[in-house]
């Protein structure tokens, strides 16, 4: 243990102060900003149980001594030397106090004072950080006495130090010494663990790897000063899960975190994780007075390609029939122990030996890693009856170093072919042949013959028939395939292209099922002269006087044969009848082209004319063709070409026939125009006429018709007064002639009878009627149309009373002697009913 004194020289020239701290122990001293040092060889500071007692006992006593004084550095003035400014300041260590203690509070710190303070009174404040600034009040000091104190507990990891101004004024606030800094040092306390970031930490490791391979890194970081123990962070090992092969296949750097391999033997087929507990320590890892903290960290195990692929048997079979392409025949089945869908697990397959024409190829299965071997190119049973092939299997990634293939790697695949019944074909397809056109019917052109492949365990015949001929001009044999023709062949035809007719044949056989097999025959059609030339053009225009026209018309002729067969062309004119030579000439311009033209100083009136010409072409033999050019003869302008009144008259149309054609079109139109006019009037006298009943007069719309039946009538609430008479009867009046209404009365405006008069207001329906029927016993001449309707409303109750005025009941003596004061419309009535007497 040792105590620490402080006391105040006055040891310079200026009389500048300065605090001197002293050990009691000899084996350490203190240097003048109060730091401690081992002074002799071997001192330690680390402390027993009983010196750690003591020193906490010393601690507090000390706490209770008076804490030292700093004195202000103060200006004092010399009277023996006149008055003169002398400067007297001093070091003033830092304070430090521990972090995290438990008081009492509030705890004194220090004493400041200033040497004034025996003449004048003296105010003392303190100003910074935990002062007067945020955080407040971490600090006061009493303002007459000068005790500086710490009101509440410390945290280093929340501020380490603090920076304070001490102040000393008089009464009125002048400032009676320099303010002077102080320094407050939190001393750190281990007070905190180390903290993983994470609480789990992967990594991964390939297996089989050499001891000393890095596997991962683990950090944990503690808030205490890591210049000190406190913040000494250590690492180790807790447990390793699970313990194969041995219990510590890793280690981990005690400072640093890192992880490695220490043992070899990792195999990701036996563990493929392990699972370790890491714990990290402060105070360098000391157990005893250390805190720790732990982390999980899970290391993979990472596949590499050490198993190679083994297929389950030495051999495997299938079976393909013939001429069938993307089919699989057989299916290779592989394990692997490394991590299934990776490049070490899937398999690549080779086909070595037994295939050297290609017919087969091995494709993986991606889900089960199979081999499937497929047919890429089709078998022929009459080839090969069979194929033992011999594969391979690896896998996308190289086997790892040291690691070699498997005998079970390789394997053979025997594939048997299957025959089918197969179609014939035709050895040479298609065929071709050359003939000249036009050769006759019935000429025997070439045998067409198909072969059959089937030629090992089937004897099969074949069957011969057309199957496609655009012209029909062949036939075949149906037994030997023997092409005869039909019709004419010619070179000219539709049918033809590129002087090559192209006819189908279908070849069958007779197996079960039938098959068959298609041909082409291609005939090339040689030409021959079989086809006149054809005069162009057929119609042309010429100037009626040579001088005018000295290039005449170009002429010259199509022929359908080739070239050899068509020109130079020989174009005459013939000679019957006379005129024609007399009056036109032909020049030859080409082999192919020639210019029909008047002769020099001829005149042809204007009009059509028909100039006959012969045509022959350059085949053996010459084939000549007679057409007619029809030329017409016109008056033409200066520049040549025909006038208007000439290309008239050269149509053979004098004026008088222009002058009847332009009569009749002026009277076709005269009659369009007449038509139209009696269109547009019919229409407008439609629109005029009026409706056969006009809607606003329609006083039926007041009548209800009611085809519902039940419930009654007299459960019906109805609005009698639809039933009424209209106020007015105006608008009948006044409405134009036309037609009308089958039961409105006429209106006449002659007739020497009186209208009928119009109840104004009828109170009823038996006022209405009883009214129309002397409006109509009054008027003899009013036509059977009458203002009475036919009513269906024959409920009970009605404030009217009964609809009828006559009365009549089932039973009893009924005396209709009154129908014959109804008036003449009544008297069949009143005949049949009264006044008469029965004989």
């Amino acid at each position: 243990m040792f105590h620490l004194s402080s006391t105040v020289n006055f040891d310079d020239c200026m009389g500048n102060k300065a605090v001197v701290f002293k050990s009691s122990d000899p084996n350490f001293s203190v240097r003048t900003d109060g730091s401690i040092f081992a002074q002799a060889e071997g001192a330690s500071l680390v402390k027993t149980k009983e010196a750690t007692v003591a020193e906490r006992k010393e601690k507090k006593e000390a706490f209770q001594a008076p804490p030292p004084v700093i004195m202000f550095s103060g200006v004092g003035w010399n009277t023996s030397k006149g008055l003169r400014r002398q400067k007297r300041d001093w070091v003033i260590p830092p304070i430090n106090v521990a972090e995290n203690s438990r008081g009492p509070f509030p705890q004194m710190l220090v004493s400041i004072r200033s040497d004034q303070d025996q003449d004048i009174s003296i105010r003392y404040s303190i100003t910074g950080v935990g002062a007067d600034q945020p955080p407040n009040e971490v600090f006061n000091i009493e303002p007459v006495l000068g005790k500086m104190f710490v009101t509440k507990p410390l945290d280093r990891e929340h501020r380490s130090s603090y920076h304070l101004r001490a102040h000393a004024v008089d009464m009125n606030g002048n400032k009676v010494e320099n303010p002077i800094d102080l320094y407050i040092f939190v001393i750190d306390m281990n007070d905190n663990r180390p903290e993983f970031k994470n609480q789990v930490y992967n990594g991964s490791v390939d297996e089989g790897s050499k001891p000393g391979t890095y596997v991962m890194h683990l950090s944990a970081f503690d808030a205490d000063d890591n210049t000190t123990a406190n913040g000494m962070v250590r690492y180790r090992i807790l447990s390793q899960t699970p313990h194969s092969p041995i219990p510590n296949m890793f280690t981990i750097n005690s400072e640093t975190g890192d992880i490695v391999t220490v043992a070899p033997g990792l195999d990701r087929e036996k563990v493929s994780q392990y699972t370790i507990i890491v714990q990290a320590t402060d105070m360098e890892g000391n157990l005893n007075f250390g805190l720790s903290n732990t982390a999980t960290a899970i290391i993979t195990v990472t596949d590499i390609n050490d198993n190679p692929p083994m297929l389950t048997s030495r051999t495997f079979s299938g079976e393909v029939p013939e001429n069938r392409v993307d089919v699989v025949v057989a299916n290779l089945t592989v394990i692997d122990a490394d991590q299934p869908h990776s490049p070490n697990w899937n398999a690549v397959y080779r086909i070595i030996s037994g295939d050297p024409s290609g017919h087969f190829t091995i494709r993986t299965d991606p889900v089960s890693n199979d081999g499937m071997v497929t047919v890429v190119k089709a078998v022929d049973f009459e080839m090969n009856r069979a194929f033992m092939l011999t594969v391979v299997v690896s896998n996308q990634a190289h086997l790892a170093s040291g690691i070699q293939s498997s005998l079970q790697s390789t394997a053979g695949v025997t594939i048997s072919v299957q025959d089918v019944n197969e179609p014939p074909y035709f050895p040479t397809n298609p065929k071709h042949i050359r003939f000249e056109e036009s050769v006759p019917a019935g000429t025997s052109l070439t045998t067409f013959s198909a072969t059959d492949p089937d030629r090992l365990q089937m004897q099969q015949t074949i069957r011969y028939s057309k199957m496609n001929d655009p012209a029909d001009w062949l036939s075949i044999n149906r037994t030997n395939g023997q092409i005869v023709t039909t019709a004419i062949l010619d070179r000219e035809s539709v049918y033809v292209k590129n002087n090559i007719y192209e006819a189908t044949f279908l070849a069958t056989d007779n197996g079960s099922p039938a098959a068959s097999g298609t041909g082409t025959l291609q005939i090339y059609l040689i030409d021959i002269n079989d086809n006149p030339p054809v005069l162009i053009p057929r119609e042309s225009q010429i100037c009626e006087q040579m001088n005018k026209n000295v290039n005449g018309i170009n002429i010259t002729a199509a022929d359908a044969d080739t070239d050899s067969n068509a020109g130079p062309f020989v174009f005459e004119l013939p000679t019957y009848p006379s005129s024609i030579r007399r009056n036109w000439t032909i020049t030859r311009i080409s082999g192919n082209y020639a210019r029909l033209s008047l002769r020099y100083q001829v005149y042809l009136e204007p009009g059509m004319y028909e100039v006959p010409i012969t045509v022959s072409d350059s085949g053996n033999p010459t084939l000549s063709n007679r057409s007619v050019i029809k030329v017409k003869v016109c008056p033409c302008d200066p520049n040549g070409d025909c006038t208007t009144v000439g290309a008239v008259a050269a149509a053979g149309l004098g004026t008088g026939a222009i002058i009847s054609i332009l009569i009749c079109i002026i009277i076709l139109l005269s009659m369009v125009l007449l038509f139209v006019v009696w269109i547009k009037r019919r229409e407008k006298e439609r629109h005029t006429k009026q409706l056969l009943i006009d809607p606003e007069d329609d006083v039926r719309d007041n009548i209800l018709k009611y085809d519902e039946e039940g419930g009654g009538e007299e459960d019906q609430d109805y609005d009698l007064s639809q039933l009424q008479q209209p106020d007015s009867l105006e608008h009948i009046i006044n409405k134009p002639p036309g037609v009308r209404r089958v039961d409105e009365r006429p209106v006449i405006a002659e007739s020497q009878y009186p209208i009928r008069p119009v109840v104004p207001h009828p109170g009823d329906i038996g006022d209405f009627i009883h009214e129309g029927l002397r409006a109509a016993d009054n008027d003899p001449t009013a036509p059977p149309y009458d203002s009475l309707l036919v009513f269906d409303y024959e409920g009970s109750g009605s404030t009217t009373g009964s609809v009828s005025s006559l009365n009549s009941s089932s039973t009893g003596e009924q005396d209709y002697d009154y129908l014959n004061d109804w008036g003449p419309r009544f008297k069949k009535l009143a005949d049949m009913y009264g006044g008469g007497e029965e004989d």
